[in-house]
């Protein structure tokens, strides 16, 4: 639920702390619940999550009153967040302010504790890094039961420091506090076209450092490979200057909005919060896998079922019934495997990388997304290192990109399960990158070890869950137990 503009006051600021820890007393009580030995799960009933989930009839963990925005603080420019907080919902209470999360993943039902086990990414992660790099302090439910305040040069310094990309397995958020920024009212934008990858390669490496494209900033950065032949980057620039705006929640798309035969950049404006959710309404293009892309079938969409929260559900049914599947068998066609993964590689692979993939890989269109790990600011002192995140070790200053990709391809006879995820996989590791977990993965638990923190999460996990009453990551994020 949104705040609103009394969210700072003296009396809003301790209501909503005191709704916040009767929520907190009911989660600890379903914790205490659990039968001694029994495994510790949430009781979510979404998730945005691709990975295949055992069934558990175990009870789980009550979150229900842990879903708000606790307090925002305009002046420090910081809030206080509930672990299952939606960013729909921190947004809607951060920009009355004219304030926003550095991070905002693209879809609205991600949670803030979500983004920060699991990782998030968007287009201000070239100057802002990962949402992570912004949290100052968070209150973690541990695998043994305790609430512990991690902060970077804390006591639990090293909770902070493993907790991301941890999925769950050394605890779960119940509060965050986080930096915000200030924005403006919009977002001006310039899709900028390319025949050739390598130079979009060069291009997004020089704008990542420069911060600006042909003299004008850049506060926004990400772009589309349709073809080896037809890419673009999209920079964005806030902006307080009143103008007409484009609306894509009716019948126009966003991403095909991108697309033009000009060498002159294609301009284009949003509100900001449309900007921070242009997404969403097609999740990216996937809602043309539902025929919500069809003009004649969009008309009559209702326009609140035109959001990813509403597609995923769609996605579940399809996964439980194989409805896809069974549509391809009768047309005489083999099952799909799913590929639905985003992976990083360093900058100068970029090129490289898109290159085979679009060889290999019968998905388009494809997203980029650059990012380097924040050099300065209050959550990253304390997390040293040039891999300052141990279970996503990242380079500091380097520049990484994100390449996502949400689709499925024909299954060979003959072939192992999953060998379109197997291939990629090999071929990220090749080109020093990392993969992340939200989705299926087929590492072999040494190759897996190796990328996703090692020795270090396992003293993390002796130490947060000594009696394991939560999976550990490998066994989550790729056994699927």
């Amino acid at each position: 639920m949104s705040l609103g503009k009394a969210g700072h006051t003296p009396a809003a600021r301790e209501s909503g702390f005191a709704a916040h820890r009767a929520g907190v007393d009911r989660l600890l009580a379903s914790y205490r619940a659990i039968p001694p030995g029994g495994t510790v799960r949430l009781a979510k009933k979404t998730s945005n999550l691709f990975r295949a989930r055992a069934a558990n009839p175990a009870p789980g963990l009550d979150v229900s009153g842990l879903t708000r925005v606790i307090a925002v603080d305009p002046e420090a420019r910081t809030a206080d967040v509930a672990g299952m907080t939606t960013y729909e919902d921190l947004v809607a209470a951060t920009l009355p302010y004219g304030l926003a999360p550095l991070v905002v993943p693209q879809l609205k039902t991600i949670t803030l504790g979500g983004a920060v086990t699991g990782l998030g990414i968007e287009s201000t992660s070239f100057r802002n890094g990962l949402p992570h790099e912004s949290v100052l302090e968070m209150d973690v439910l541990t695998g043994a039961g305790e609430i512990l305040t991690a902060t970077p040069d804390g006591e639990y310094a090293d909770l902070f420091r493993g907790f991301p990309n941890s999925y769950g397995t050394l605890g779960y958020t119940v509060r965050l506090k986080i930096e915000l920024e200030p924005v403006l009212p919009y977002v001006a934008l310039r899709h900028v076209r390319f025949h050739d990858l390598r130079e979009l390669e060069t291009t997004l490496a020089a704008i990542v450092d420069e911060r600006s494209y042909d003299g004008e900033r850049v506060d926004y950065l990400d772009g589309v490979v349709f073809t080896a032949d037809e890419g673009y980057l999209t920079l964005g620039r806030q902006t307080d200057e009143p103008g007409p705006v484009s609306d894509y929640t009716g019948m126009d798309i966003y991403y095909r909005s991108i697309q033009h035969d000009s060498a002159t950049p294609k301009p284009d404006r949003l509100t900001i919060h449309d900007y921070l959710w242009r997404w969403d309404t097609d999740w990216f293009w996937c809602s043309r896998a539902f025929g919500a892309q069809n003009p004649r079938i969009r008309r009559f969409w209702p326009k609140r079922y035109r959001r990813s929260s509403f597609y995923w559900k769609l996605v579940a049914l399809d996964h439980k019934y194989k409805i896809g599947d069974k549509i391809e068998a009768r047309k005489g066609n083999p099952p799909r495997e799913r590929v639905v993964q985003d992976i990083e590689v360093p900058v100068e692979r970029t090129a490289d990388f898109v290159e085979w993939f679009l060889r290999e890989i019968p998905i388009e269109p494809i997203w980029l997304c650059p990012l380097r790990l924040r050099e300065h600011g209050p959550a990253v002192r304390g997390v040293g290192g040039t891999r300052g995140w141990p279970l996503y070790p990242l380079e500091r200053e380097r520049t990484y990109v994100n390449v996502g990709f949400w689709s499925a391809v024909p299954t060979v006879p003959g072939q192992p399960e999953g060998a379109a995820n197997r291939a990629i996989e090999q071929t990220v590791t090749e080109f020093d990158g990392h993969k992340s977990l939200y989705s299926d993965s087929y590492y072999r638990e040494d190759e897996f070890a190796e990328l996703y923190g090692g020795q270090i999460y396992t003293d993390l996990k002796k130490r947060y869950d000594p009696d394991q009453r939560l999976l550990d990551l490998y066994s989550k994020a790729v056994q699927r137990r």
